[in-house]
């Protein structure tokens, strides 16, 4: 059953004008004129077939139905900012979910996760690791760090992170039988494959061949891993030798479990970037943690790749 309501702002211009007995302030305060208050009462008034205000000696005063009506619709005016107030703290502060790929996700966002959470701890970030693309259609997640080339219609998408890659293994390798000192003795190692690089067009064990100028070796030989931070836990464990994504392989590099042996550095032509629909680019949430993944991107992308000695 529809409600049958007065005119809303007939009721605005009632509540401001009976709570401040003045209709020149009530003007004031709801940015109308006096005459657009005096005219909203009148059609208030119309409306209830009663009379809310007497003017007495200048002075302006409520009838008995006035006095009945002013706490009524001032409960109901501050019911509703209260509730517009827990809204827009709600949409400002909560849960943030993003979606991010796995790999990206264990090897560079989470160890840096507290810092976001000491700079805003009224900001709960959920994190998805998950290789699909998301639809922001369904409302869920509000932002995503995505990997590829950059094209992504109907969003805003903000480059963080270029890529690139290069040899990496356990120090192990560089001692024994076939210590690997050039790009030559990968000939005596087994290969560990990144099978998402072989679908996203980055750089894999061929085309790094090809920019090293090396022949002769089958560079589809080895193991595959479907995840990037799994062919690095490889890599760390002696198994073989992977090519490492710079970022997702920078701490592994900076703690000394895994080097790189030899270069060189082949750039790729997917990079990282924060997405999200445009609608929601702007909300606190998804604001902050933007430029706070900027900041951790620009301290970090300037660091050089470590080459082992």
């Amino acid at each position: 059953m529809a409600r049958k309501l007065p005119p809303l702002n007939a009721l605005r211009a009632f509540e401001a004008a009976a709570r401040r007995l003045s209709f020149t302030k009530a003007a004031g305060e709801l940015h109308v004129t006096q005459a657009a208050i005096s005219h909203q009462v009148k059609t208030l008034e119309e409306h209830l077939g009663l009379q809310l205000f007497r003017r007495l000696n200048r002075r302006l005063v409520l009838t008995e139905a006035g006095q009945r009506y002013l706490p009524v619709l001032r409960d109901a005016f501050d019911s509703i900012a209260e509730g517009t107030r827990r809204l827009h703290q709600h949409e400002d502060s909560g849960a943030l979910h993003i979606s991010v790929v796995p790999s990206f996700a264990a090897k560079w966002l989470l160890p840096r996760l507290s810092r976001f959470r000491e700079r805003h701890p009224d900001i709960d970030v959920m994190v998805s690791a998950n290789n699909t693309l998301v639809d922001f259609a369904d409302g869920v997640f509000e932002m995503g760090i995505r990997y590829g080339p950059g094209n992504y219609p109907g969003l805003r998408s903000d480059l963080l992170l270029s890529d690139e890659v290069f040899p990496i293994c356990s120090p192990k390798l560089l001692a024994g039988a076939h210590p690997l000192k050039s790009p030559h003795d990968l000939r005596h190692h087994t290969l560990l494959h990144d099978e998402v690089s072989r679908h996203d067009e980055s750089p894999d064990w061929r085309s790094w061949l090809q920019a090293a100028g090396i022949e002769g070796i089958d560079w589809r030989r080895g193991p595959g891993f479907s995840d990037s931070s799994m062919v690095i836990e490889a890599a760390a464990a002696g198994q073989g030798v992977a090519l490492g994504h710079r970022w997702l392989a920078a701490a592994d590099l900076e703690s000394g479990r895994i080097v790189m042996p030899f270069g060189p550095v082949v750039p790729s032509r997917f990079v990282y970037y924060v997405v999200s629909p445009p609608a929601l680019a702007e909300r606190r949430r998804v604001r902050l943690f933007r430029e706070w993944l900027m900041e951790e991107a620009e301290r970090t992308g300037a660091d050089p790749v470590p080459l082992s000695s």
